[in-house]
């Protein structure tokens, strides 16, 4: 993704890095992409509840379609996993956003783009990463109900930040940044009713 931006005009540098590219995949020549239909054994991970009602969101319900078709077949899980590195592009010093969505075990759904601004903490990045993988969850959820694929109920995000987890799970938790807000809302939206969002 890097290095297509630099497709049309390449400099100095970036055949070493093509070539590299090249290196790791002849070294892992017999990757594949495998179909995995067995649901994923998440039981380990305990589910905390948490009462949103005296938080600022209050009480909700989720807005389900009243014409989407009805459920058939087998039941399957979303599980999504995000990552943000910060000051990926030397140039813009912006963060990239890196995300796999899977059904049961099998991928179908992967994004990989450079964050609209400029991160200046890991924190910062990896919370719009895990707004980004957010709104994918919400479409991709619609998208399959639609399709009349039979979700199970919660989904599950996983990230590698600790405080990114704590900050949009705990509904008592503390934003001291205000251009992280958005995010952050949008997070706790979500923890409140699809998903679960863990560290991995």
């Amino acid at each position: 993704m890097t290095l297509s931006r630099y497709g049309v005009a390449p400099r100095q540098g970036h055949l070493d890095r093509a070539k590299r590219i090249f290196g790791y995949l002849k070294k892992y020549k017999y990757g594949a992409i495998r179909i995995r239909t067995g649901l994923p054994d998440h039981s380990k991970f305990v589910d905390q509840a948490f009462d949103w009602m005296y938080s600022v969101y209050g009480s909700e319900s989720k807005d389900l379609p009243k014409n989407a078709p009805v459920p058939l077949g087998k039941r399957v899980v979303m599980s999504t996993y995000k990552d943000a590195n910060l000051y990926h592009d030397w140039t813009t010093g912006r963060a990239v956003t890196g995300i796999l969505h899977f059904l049961n075990g099998t991928p179908v759904d992967w994004y990989s783009k450079r964050q609209n601004t400029v991160g200046t903490a890991t924190y910062g990045s990896k919370l719009v990463a895990a707004r980004i993988a957010t709104d994918q969850i919400i479409d991709l959820r619609m998208t399959l109900l639609y399709l009349g694929v039979p979700v199970v109920e919660k989904s599950y995000l996983f990230g590698d930040n600790q405080s990114v987890v704590t900050s949009s799970t705990i509904p008592h938790s503390s934003l001291n940044k205000r251009h992280n807000a958005l995010s952050y809302h949008c997070l706790g939206s979500l923890s409140r009713q699809d998903s679960r969002i863990l560290p991995h």
